[in-house]
Protein backbone atom coordinates (compact mmCIF):
# COMPACT_ATOMS: atom_id res chain seq x y z
CA UNK A 1 0.00 0.00 0.00
CA UNK A 2 1.33 3.69 -0.53
CA UNK A 3 -0.34 6.89 0.81
CA UNK A 4 -0.93 9.18 -1.65
CA UNK A 5 1.17 12.46 -1.10
CA UNK A 6 0.62 16.16 -0.52
CA UNK A 7 1.64 16.98 -4.08
CA UNK A 8 0.91 19.87 -6.91
CA UNK A 9 -1.87 18.43 -9.07
CA UNK A 10 -2.98 19.28 -12.85
CA UNK A 11 -5.54 21.71 -11.77
CA UNK A 12 -3.05 23.60 -8.89
CA UNK A 13 -5.89 23.57 -6.69
CA UNK A 14 -4.39 23.16 -3.29
CA UNK A 15 -1.25 25.02 -3.85
CA UNK A 16 -3.61 27.79 -5.14
CA UNK A 17 -5.55 27.30 -1.68
CA UNK A 18 -2.82 27.14 0.50
CA UNK A 19 -0.71 30.32 -0.76
CA UNK A 20 -4.38 32.40 -0.19
CA UNK A 21 -4.57 30.83 3.06
CA UNK A 22 -0.97 31.89 3.88
CA UNK A 23 -1.14 35.59 1.90
CA UNK A 24 -4.24 36.11 4.31
CA UNK A 25 -1.76 35.54 6.99
CA UNK A 26 0.98 37.63 5.91
CA UNK A 27 -1.60 40.41 5.01
CA UNK A 28 -3.45 40.71 8.18
CA UNK A 29 0.06 40.14 10.13
CA UNK A 30 -1.58 37.12 12.30
CA UNK A 31 -0.29 33.99 13.73
CA UNK A 32 -1.48 31.22 13.08
CA UNK A 33 -2.08 29.33 16.25
CA UNK A 34 -4.78 30.77 18.86
CA UNK A 35 -5.53 34.49 20.12
CA UNK A 36 -7.01 36.13 23.06
CA UNK A 37 -10.30 35.12 22.54
CA UNK A 38 -9.14 31.59 22.47
CA UNK A 39 -6.74 31.95 25.66
CA UNK A 40 -10.06 33.66 27.33
CA UNK A 41 -12.34 30.68 26.74
CA UNK A 42 -9.91 28.16 27.62
CA UNK A 43 -9.84 30.02 31.22
CA UNK A 44 -13.67 30.53 31.20
CA UNK A 45 -14.01 26.52 30.76
CA UNK A 46 -11.60 25.25 33.02
CA UNK A 47 -12.33 27.54 35.58
CA UNK A 48 -16.15 25.72 34.87
CA UNK A 49 -14.71 22.37 35.29
CA UNK A 50 -13.35 23.19 38.90
CA UNK A 51 -16.15 24.95 39.71
CA UNK A 52 -18.98 22.86 38.37
CA UNK A 53 -16.94 19.85 40.01
CA UNK A 54 -16.67 21.52 43.71
CA UNK A 55 -20.36 22.26 43.31
CA UNK A 56 -21.29 19.30 42.43
CA UNK A 57 -19.27 17.00 44.92
CA UNK A 58 -18.70 19.06 48.18
CA UNK A 59 -21.97 21.31 48.32
CA UNK A 60 -25.10 20.39 49.66
CA UNK A 61 -28.05 21.69 47.16
CA UNK A 62 -31.50 19.90 46.32
CA UNK A 63 -31.47 16.92 44.32
CA UNK A 64 -32.76 18.32 40.89
CA UNK A 65 -29.94 21.45 41.21
CA UNK A 66 -27.43 18.75 41.84
CA UNK A 67 -28.92 16.52 38.36
CA UNK A 68 -28.95 20.15 36.34
CA UNK A 69 -25.31 20.79 36.87
CA UNK A 70 -24.34 17.18 36.24
CA UNK A 71 -25.99 18.01 32.83
CA UNK A 72 -24.13 21.25 32.62
CA UNK A 73 -20.85 19.61 33.61
CA UNK A 74 -21.17 16.99 30.67
CA UNK A 75 -21.46 20.10 28.34
CA UNK A 76 -18.62 21.74 29.78
CA UNK A 77 -15.99 18.98 29.42
CA UNK A 78 -17.52 18.47 25.58
CA UNK A 79 -16.46 22.17 25.51
CA UNK A 80 -13.03 21.40 27.11
CA UNK A 81 -12.55 18.64 24.38
CA UNK A 82 -13.53 20.75 21.61
CA UNK A 83 -11.99 24.06 22.40
CA UNK A 84 -8.82 23.43 24.61
CA UNK A 85 -7.93 19.70 24.29
CA UNK A 86 -8.33 19.88 20.67
CA UNK A 87 -6.44 22.93 19.14
CA UNK A 88 -3.55 22.04 21.58
CA UNK A 89 -3.33 18.60 20.93
CA UNK A 90 -3.26 19.53 17.17
CA UNK A 91 -0.16 21.97 18.07
CA UNK A 92 -2.68 24.89 17.48
CA UNK A 93 -3.40 26.50 20.48
CA UNK A 94 -0.02 28.15 21.05
CA UNK A 95 3.22 28.78 19.11
CA UNK A 96 5.08 26.94 22.86
CA UNK A 97 5.47 23.33 22.64
CA UNK A 98 4.91 23.14 26.07
CA UNK A 99 1.32 25.09 26.48
CA UNK A 100 0.08 22.57 23.55
CA UNK A 101 0.99 20.05 25.18
CA UNK A 102 -0.71 20.74 28.73
CA UNK A 103 -4.11 22.15 26.72
CA UNK A 104 -3.41 18.44 24.94
CA UNK A 105 -3.42 16.85 28.32
CA UNK A 106 -6.84 18.37 29.63
CA UNK A 107 -7.96 15.39 27.78
CA UNK A 108 -6.16 13.15 30.49
CA UNK A 109 -8.20 15.34 33.24
CA UNK A 110 -11.39 13.56 31.46
CA UNK A 111 -10.31 10.24 31.63
CA UNK A 112 -8.74 9.59 27.95
CA UNK A 113 -5.60 9.82 27.16
CA UNK A 114 -4.25 11.81 24.77
CA UNK A 115 -1.16 10.53 23.14
CA UNK A 116 -3.64 7.52 22.00
CA UNK A 117 -6.04 10.05 20.68
CA UNK A 118 -3.22 11.82 18.59
CA UNK A 119 -2.30 8.61 16.99
CA UNK A 120 -6.42 7.87 16.61
CA UNK A 121 -7.10 11.22 15.09
CA UNK A 122 -3.91 13.29 13.90
CA UNK A 123 -2.22 10.44 12.79
CA UNK A 124 -5.14 8.11 11.84
CA UNK A 125 -8.08 9.92 10.97
CA UNK A 126 -6.52 12.87 9.33
CA UNK A 127 -4.37 10.72 6.81
CA UNK A 128 -7.37 8.40 6.05
CA UNK A 129 -10.64 9.97 6.24
CA UNK A 130 -13.96 7.82 5.93
CA UNK A 131 -11.49 5.38 4.55
CA UNK A 132 -13.07 1.48 5.55
CA UNK A 133 -10.33 -0.09 8.03
CA UNK A 134 -8.20 2.88 7.88
CA UNK A 135 -10.01 5.35 9.43
CA UNK A 136 -10.82 4.38 13.31
CA UNK A 137 -13.66 7.10 13.59
CA UNK A 138 -15.76 5.69 11.09
CA UNK A 139 -15.54 1.61 13.11
CA UNK A 140 -18.06 2.57 15.41
CA UNK A 141 -19.09 -1.14 16.50
CA UNK A 142 -21.44 -3.82 15.70
CA UNK A 143 -24.19 -1.57 16.25
CA UNK A 144 -23.26 1.27 13.90
CA UNK A 145 -22.99 0.97 9.87
CA UNK A 146 -21.51 4.00 8.27
CA UNK A 147 -20.81 2.68 4.48
CA UNK A 148 -21.86 0.18 2.37
CA UNK A 149 -17.92 -1.56 2.80
CA UNK A 150 -18.98 -2.21 6.21
CA UNK A 151 -20.94 -5.59 7.01
CA UNK A 152 -24.97 -5.53 7.38
CA UNK A 153 -26.65 -6.91 10.32
CA UNK A 154 -30.19 -7.39 10.75
CA UNK A 155 -31.01 -4.73 13.56
CA UNK A 156 -28.87 -2.00 11.31
CA UNK A 157 -32.29 -1.27 9.48
CA UNK A 158 -33.27 0.55 12.66
CA UNK A 159 -29.72 2.40 13.36
CA UNK A 160 -31.42 5.60 12.74
CA UNK A 161 -33.56 5.23 15.16
CA UNK A 162 -31.06 3.66 18.22
CA UNK A 163 -27.99 6.00 17.05
CA UNK A 164 -28.82 9.01 18.76
CA UNK A 165 -29.07 7.32 22.00
CA UNK A 166 -26.30 5.23 22.15
CA UNK A 167 -23.74 8.22 21.15
CA UNK A 168 -24.85 8.87 24.81
CA UNK A 169 -22.90 5.73 26.23
CA UNK A 170 -19.35 6.76 23.69
CA UNK A 171 -17.83 8.56 26.19
CA UNK A 172 -18.16 6.14 29.04
CA UNK A 173 -16.83 3.48 25.99
CA UNK A 174 -14.08 5.39 25.22
CA UNK A 175 -12.51 5.52 28.50
CA UNK A 176 -13.75 2.16 29.74
CA UNK A 177 -12.58 0.40 26.36
CA UNK A 178 -11.68 2.45 23.25
CA UNK A 179 -8.03 3.04 25.14
CA UNK A 180 -7.42 -0.08 26.65
CA UNK A 181 -8.46 -1.79 23.79
CA UNK A 182 -5.36 0.14 21.68
CA UNK A 183 -2.95 0.40 24.50
CA UNK A 184 -2.93 -3.68 24.33
CA UNK A 185 -3.65 -4.63 20.85
CA UNK A 186 -1.43 -1.37 19.70
CA UNK A 187 -3.19 -0.86 17.13
CA UNK A 188 -5.67 2.00 15.86
CA UNK A 189 -8.14 0.41 13.05
CA UNK A 190 -5.37 -1.69 11.04
CA UNK A 191 -2.01 1.43 11.98
CA UNK A 192 0.33 0.50 14.33
CA UNK A 193 0.23 2.76 17.69
CA UNK A 194 3.31 4.65 18.32
CA UNK A 195 5.88 3.47 20.54
CA UNK A 196 5.02 4.57 24.06
CA UNK A 197 8.04 5.24 25.64
CA UNK A 198 7.89 4.67 30.09
CA UNK A 199 6.62 8.36 30.53
CA UNK A 200 3.75 7.90 28.27
CA UNK A 201 2.89 4.34 30.15
CA UNK A 202 2.94 5.80 32.98
CA UNK A 203 0.94 8.85 32.18
CA UNK A 204 -2.05 6.04 31.06
CA UNK A 205 -1.89 4.57 34.11
CA UNK A 206 -1.99 7.67 35.91
CA UNK A 207 -4.65 8.66 34.19
CA UNK A 208 -7.14 5.79 34.64
CA UNK A 209 -6.31 5.57 38.26
CA UNK A 210 -6.70 9.66 38.96
CA UNK A 211 -10.09 9.63 36.76
CA UNK A 212 -11.46 6.41 39.14
CA UNK A 213 -10.50 8.27 42.00
CA UNK A 214 -11.81 11.87 40.98
CA UNK A 215 -15.38 10.71 39.32
CA UNK A 216 -16.08 7.20 41.47
CA UNK A 217 -13.97 7.24 45.25
CA UNK A 218 -14.57 10.99 46.17
CA UNK A 219 -17.79 11.31 45.13
CA UNK A 220 -19.20 8.02 46.59
CA UNK A 221 -17.72 8.80 49.89
CA UNK A 222 -19.42 12.07 50.09
CA UNK A 223 -22.47 11.07 48.49
CA UNK A 224 -22.93 7.17 48.08
CA UNK A 225 -22.38 4.76 45.34
CA UNK A 226 -26.06 4.87 43.94
CA UNK A 227 -26.42 9.03 43.94
CA UNK A 228 -22.77 9.44 42.65
CA UNK A 229 -23.65 6.06 39.27
CA UNK A 230 -26.89 8.34 38.90
CA UNK A 231 -24.86 11.90 38.18
CA UNK A 232 -21.85 10.17 36.53
CA UNK A 233 -24.25 8.86 33.98
CA UNK A 234 -25.73 11.96 33.85
CA UNK A 235 -22.20 14.07 33.15
CA UNK A 236 -21.22 11.25 30.28
CA UNK A 237 -24.26 10.81 28.55
CA UNK A 238 -24.42 14.26 28.13
CA UNK A 239 -20.69 14.44 27.47
CA UNK A 240 -21.00 11.39 25.04
CA UNK A 241 -23.85 12.67 23.21
CA UNK A 242 -22.65 15.91 22.16
CA UNK A 243 -19.00 15.00 21.30
CA UNK A 244 -20.83 12.39 19.26
CA UNK A 245 -23.54 14.06 17.42
CA UNK A 246 -20.90 16.67 16.69
CA UNK A 247 -18.54 14.48 15.23
CA UNK A 248 -20.82 12.39 13.31
CA UNK A 249 -22.17 15.28 11.41
CA UNK A 250 -18.59 16.26 10.26
CA UNK A 251 -18.05 12.81 8.02
CA UNK A 252 -21.71 10.65 8.18
CA UNK A 253 -23.77 12.69 6.25
CA UNK A 254 -25.18 11.81 2.52
CA UNK A 255 -23.04 14.26 1.15
CA UNK A 256 -19.63 12.88 1.57
CA UNK A 257 -17.68 10.04 0.15
CA UNK A 258 -16.82 6.54 1.71
CA UNK A 259 -14.21 4.16 0.49
CA UNK A 260 -13.23 1.01 1.22
CA UNK A 261 -10.28 -0.37 2.26
CA UNK A 262 -7.34 -1.18 -0.32
CA UNK A 263 -6.15 -3.97 -1.37
CA UNK A 264 -2.50 -4.66 -1.99
CA UNK A 265 -0.63 -2.33 -4.38
CA UNK A 266 -3.30 -0.19 -4.68
CA UNK A 267 -3.01 3.87 -3.32
CA UNK A 268 -4.60 4.19 0.15
CA UNK A 269 -5.88 8.13 -0.66
CA UNK A 270 -7.97 7.41 -3.93
CA UNK A 271 -7.44 11.05 -4.91
CA UNK A 272 -5.19 13.88 -4.07
CA UNK A 273 -5.29 14.35 -0.44
CA UNK A 274 -6.92 17.89 -0.18
CA UNK A 275 -9.70 16.93 -2.39
CA UNK A 276 -10.35 13.65 -0.34
CA UNK A 277 -10.62 15.81 2.72
CA UNK A 278 -13.01 18.20 1.10
CA UNK A 279 -14.97 14.84 -0.15
CA UNK A 280 -15.54 13.51 2.71
CA UNK A 281 -15.81 16.27 4.55
CA UNK A 282 -18.72 18.54 5.83
CA UNK A 283 -19.48 22.04 7.67
CA UNK A 284 -22.35 22.86 8.96
CA UNK A 285 -23.71 25.97 11.10
CA UNK A 286 -21.09 27.98 9.99
CA UNK A 287 -22.96 31.29 10.77
CA UNK A 288 -23.73 30.74 14.04
CA UNK A 289 -21.10 32.46 16.33
CA UNK A 290 -22.48 30.18 19.42
CA UNK A 291 -22.30 27.24 17.32
CA UNK A 292 -18.71 28.21 16.60
CA UNK A 293 -17.79 29.23 19.74
CA UNK A 294 -18.97 26.51 21.21
CA UNK A 295 -17.56 23.44 19.22
CA UNK A 296 -14.60 24.94 19.31
CA UNK A 297 -14.75 25.31 15.21
CA UNK A 298 -15.28 21.95 14.37
CA UNK A 299 -18.51 22.91 12.80
CA UNK A 300 -16.14 24.28 10.06
CA UNK A 301 -14.64 20.41 9.56
CA UNK A 302 -13.37 21.40 6.00
CA UNK A 303 -11.37 23.85 6.84
CA UNK A 304 -10.06 22.23 9.78
CA UNK A 305 -8.70 18.85 7.79
CA UNK A 306 -7.34 21.34 5.42
CA UNK A 307 -5.38 23.38 7.62
CA UNK A 308 -5.11 20.62 11.22
CA UNK A 309 -2.16 23.40 12.37
CA UNK A 310 -4.10 26.54 11.95
CA UNK A 311 -6.24 27.27 15.36
CA UNK A 312 -10.19 26.99 15.10
CA UNK A 313 -10.29 30.97 16.06
CA UNK A 314 -9.18 31.50 12.12
CA UNK A 315 -11.55 29.34 10.68
CA UNK A 316 -14.36 31.66 9.56
CA UNK A 317 -11.73 33.83 7.30
CA UNK A 318 -10.68 30.97 5.95
CA UNK A 319 -13.82 29.56 5.00
CA UNK A 320 -14.29 32.51 2.70
CA UNK A 321 -10.86 31.61 1.01
CA UNK A 322 -11.66 28.03 0.91
CA UNK A 323 -15.37 28.45 -0.94
CA UNK A 324 -13.82 30.88 -3.19
CA UNK A 325 -10.82 28.53 -4.60
CA UNK A 326 -13.14 25.18 -4.61
CA UNK A 327 -15.73 27.43 -6.73
CA UNK A 328 -12.79 28.67 -9.22
CA UNK A 329 -11.71 24.64 -9.62
CA UNK A 330 -15.10 23.39 -9.58
CA UNK A 331 -14.70 21.30 -6.31
CA UNK A 332 -17.54 20.56 -4.48
CA UNK A 333 -18.02 21.67 -1.17
CA UNK A 334 -20.61 19.75 1.62
CA UNK A 335 -21.48 22.57 4.06
CA UNK A 336 -25.66 22.61 5.54
CA UNK A 337 -27.12 26.16 6.99
CA UNK A 338 -27.56 24.69 9.87
CA UNK A 339 -26.85 21.93 12.61
CA UNK A 340 -30.45 20.76 12.21
CA UNK A 341 -30.18 20.37 8.48
CA UNK A 342 -26.57 18.23 9.28
CA UNK A 343 -28.43 15.78 11.72
CA UNK A 344 -31.22 15.49 9.23
CA UNK A 345 -28.81 14.15 6.52
CA UNK A 346 -27.02 12.11 9.09
CA UNK A 347 -30.02 10.21 10.07
CA UNK A 348 -30.95 9.65 6.62
CA UNK A 349 -27.38 8.43 5.84
CA UNK A 350 -27.80 6.12 8.77
CA UNK A 351 -31.32 4.85 7.30
CA UNK A 352 -30.26 4.20 3.59
CA UNK A 353 -27.07 2.49 4.61
CA UNK A 354 -28.69 0.43 7.17
CA UNK A 355 -31.54 -0.75 4.66
CA UNK A 356 -28.67 -1.22 1.99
Amino acid sequence: MQLVKDKVTDNNFFPTLKKRVDDYFKTNNLNTWGNHKLYTKATILLVSFISLYALIVFVSMPVWLTLVLCGVFGLNLAAIGFNVMHDGAHGSFSNNKHVNYMMGLTLNLMGGVVFIWKNKHNKNHHSFTNIEGMDDDINIGPFIRVSTHQERRWYHKFQHIYAYPLYATSYTFWVFWQDFKKYFTRKVAETELAHMSFKEHAIFWLTKIAYLGTFFVIPILIHGFLATLLGYLIVTAVTGYTIGVVFQLAHVVQETDFHDRPIQGEKIIPTEWAIHQIRTTANFGTKSKVLNWYTGGLNFQVEHHLFPRVSHVHYPAINKLVRETCAQFNVAYNEFPSMLDAMKSHTRHLKVIGAA
